[in-house]
């Protein structure tokens, strides 16, 4: 068997991979640390976005592929049963009677889907012409949510259209990278490596990061600014202040490219340097070194991830930044730009397939008239069948379930038992669901306790669609295996579900390239074209950015190059906000703010990164960072149990004493839900209030207290599995 070329699943890096079967002939056979045969994974050297580097989660995937799959449909009546093997035809049965009956009942409204970044394309697609357009409701909505759906906001409100405007190669192009909200090194390391790399080649080169702890990242920046949680917005208005002062903008590039920026100088005069330095808690000649940084560089290239856009100020930290680029004019040419940095492998592609509640596929929104009329013309149906009305996002599913307005709920490749808010109120409104649909990969999983109706899905390399990843590439995912058991792809299963309801002629596609062949017509003239990014180009000539339309081929590696942006008049917009601070901020009784992350090698809940041994070994347990001043004043010591509590909830974490984070801020890693450990959860203390905008919750900061625990210092800790459902067969 043939090499095969495909990309990570992991982060939105999008690393080129190749995999090899685990026998070939002539060589030993390839197996893990349990003698069991493997595929071996490598980096592939000819994928432009990695260059043939890959992380320790990227070499290990395929060590997850056989482990705790989820190999055949079950169902249970009610959730306090087991669960019992069925057919695939009496699960189809049951999904289609279950929406059939909650439609005539209910309204299309009372039927939900959350869906996933870790779908491909296809999957993302079909989900959108199965709900929005043949079942007439915009109820659909995915853990992109609450991973960039500020940076989407902030992109539509300033630049006129989605889609980072930038590309990998500017990281070898930049004089200077500005890093707020992210921690690059660890959360998307290949990124960094690069721009590591290249700084090292040239000394000149100057690396800024901004972030409440000192990071492996931070390590690495020419200036760690430290700024108190809350201050994004105080920090960039006041280096656009001394920008002003010092002179330090692109005037002709004001003039002739943007609208706004005399309201946004009445904002930046109320952040004078002093009183930014003071509030964000850090040096006032640390802030000027940031500006001068900014100020005397030709090229500024700004990175962030979710320190930015999850709170409730997303899309006002998101746009205050793009105000910088703008009034320096620094966007649109190599090693320039504001570039986000995306979380998930394929939130991307589903922001192209329409895959969030407001938004409709090839950047078209919900609520604009026209878009929902051109998207009804290319789906066949009835004029207005599209409803107007943006669906139900994340949350407000949960508060839909509490108000017992929802009658179908269908959870696809995410696991929202452990990775939504406020996780104790997200538990108990799952209980009240009348009937949820899981659709996963793997089992047991924390989500799947709260299901009815269980569907396995076929995992990376079993079924073959496309992603794309944070600069606009595009990469095919071919099979490369069977699906294991009778595991279906996430497509194949929203098809059948579609031609069951009666809409036979909507759903007519033989394979995932049919799919992908009539989504294309969805981005023709849009912003991002990728009608020449056929499967037949992607098999000829590899990876592919858009927009490349079929009408010359040529891929684009940047936007707005001309300086014209997606807007009415073609001119981008400054933005004024006035910074808000947290949502929840710090208070006698709840007197440390926490923060939350990832680390180097686990991936989001776990349910892949959990069953790869090596990555078990890299991180056993979960941790909270405290201060040594924080540390002393509350008599912890290193590994001592602490007890850390909100309003909403309570968890315990061994301590780790460190300067690393700043004294009155805490640290946890956001893995481990109660499949893996014990009173863990992150989000059992996190709340819901999310930014106006973009509907996406604060899940980086919250009020919380501490409190040392008489279990005495941490030693071990054994894996602990959900051991209350049980299958019959």
């Amino acid at each position: 068997m043939e090499t095969t070329k495909t990309v990570c699943p992991y982060c939105g890096v999008g690393c080129g991979l190749e995999v090899l079967p685990p026998a070939m002939p002539g060589k030993a056979t390839n197996r893990d640390n349990q003698g069991n045969p493997i595929w071996k994974v490598r980096g592939d050297r000819s994928h432009p976005s990695s260059q043939g580097k890959v992380c320790l989660k990227g070499a290990t995937v395929s060590e997850a592929l056989d482990k705790s799959r989820l190999k055949y449909p079950m169902m249970r009546e009610t959730l306090d049963e087991p669960f019992r093997r069925v057919t695939w035809e009496q699960a189809f049965r049951r999904i289609v009677n279950r929406i059939k009956t909650v439609r005539f009942t209910q309204g299309p409204d009372a039927i939900c889907m959350y869906g996933s970044g870790q779908f491909q394309t296809e999957d993302y697609y079909v989900a959108q012409k199965l709900l929005k357009g043949c079942l007439g409701t915009n109820n659909f909505d995915a853990n992109s949510r609450l991973c960039m759906s500020s940076t989407v906001s902030g992109y539509i409100q300033s630049l006129g259209s989605d889609g980072p405007p930038c590309c990998y190669n500017d990281l070898e192009q930049t004089d200077c990278a500005f890093l707020i909200g992210t921690n690059t090194a660890e959360c998307h390391p290949i990124i960094f490596n690069r721009l590591r790399a290249y700084q090292k080649r040239n000394k000149k080169v100057k690396i800024i990061v901004v972030d409440p702890r000192r990071t492996k990242t931070a390590e690495a920046a020419d200036l760690h600014l430290a700024i108190r949680p809350g201050t994004d917005i105080d920090l960039l208005n006041g280096i656009a202040n001394l920008l002003m002062q010092w002179g330090l903008l692109d005037a002709m590039f004001i003039d002739e490219c943007t609208t706004g920026f005399p309201g946004y100088t009445d904002v930046i005069r109320h952040y004078p340097p002093g009183l930014v330095a003071r509030h964000c808690g850090i040096r006032l000649d640390d802030l000027e070194t940031a500006a001068r940084y900014w100020g005397n560089s030709l090229r500024v290239l700004s990175l962030w991830s979710m320190g930015m856009n999850q709170s409730s100020e997303g899309t006002a930290k998101v746009r205050t930044l793009i105000n910088l680029h703008l009034m320096t004019g620094n966007i649109g040419k190599p090693g320039a730009g504001p570039f986000s940095l995306t979380g998930q492998p394929n939130a991307m592609g589903g922001r192209e397939a329409g895959g969030l509640a407001h938004i409709l596929p090839g950047y078209r929104m919900v609520k604009n008239s026209q878009h929902r009329a051109e998207v009804e013309q290319l789906w066949g149906l009835t004029p207005g069948q599209i409803s107007g009305v943006p669906g139900r996002n994340a949350w407000e599913m949960i508060m839909a379930l509490e108000r017992q307005e929802i009658g179908c709920l269908w959870i696809a490749a995410t696991n929202p038992a452990v990775s939504m808010p406020d996780l104790e109120r997200t538990k108990a409104a799952l209980l009240r669901s009348p009937f949820t649909v899981y659709q996963d990969a793997y089992y047991p999983t924390e989500t799947a306790e709260y299901a009815h109706l269980l569907l396995p899905a076929a995992q990376w390399g079993e079924k073959t669609g496309t992603m794309t990843n944070s600069e606009r590439m595009v990469t095919l995912c071919p099979a490369f295996r069977e699906p294991i058991g009778e595991a279906k792809a996430d497509w194949e299963i929203f098809v059948e579900v579609g031609r069951r309801l009666g809409f036979t002629n909507h759903f007519n596609f033989a394979n995932s390239e049919a799919i992908r062949a009539e989504f294309l017509e969805f981005t023709r003239s849009r912003p991002c074209d990728m009608t020449g990014i056929t499967y037949q180009r992607l098999q000829e000539q590899g990876p592919t950015q858009w927009p490349c339309s079929d009408s010359n081929g040529i891929s684009q590696e940047r936007l707005y190059t001309d300086f014209r942006f997606n807007t009415p008049d073609g001119r981008a917009k400054f933005a004024t906000y006035y910074s808000q601070g947290l949502a929840e901020p710090p208070n006698p009784n709840y007197p440390f703010v926490l923060t939350s992350g990832r680390l180097y090698a686990h991936w989001h809940t776990q349910t892949r990164t959990g069953r790869v041994e090596k990555i078990r070994k890299m991180h056993p347990l979960p941790f909270i960072e405290i201060h040594p001043m924080d540390a002393q004043r509350l008599e912890i010591s290193e590994n001592d149990w602490v007890e850390v509590r909100s309003i909403r909830g309570y968890s315990r974490f061994p301590a780790k004493i460190t300067r690393a984070i700043i004294p009155g801020t805490v640290f946890v890693p956001m893995h481990w839900g109660a499949l893996w450990a014990s009173q863990a959860e992150a989000n059992a203390l996190t709340h819901p209030q999310a930014c106006p905008e973009s509907g996406q919750p604060e899940l980086k900061a919250c009020a919380v207290q501490l409190q040392r625990q008489p279990y005495g210092q941490v030693k071990s800790q054994k894996l602990k599995v959900i051991s209350d459902i049980k299958i019959r067969s």
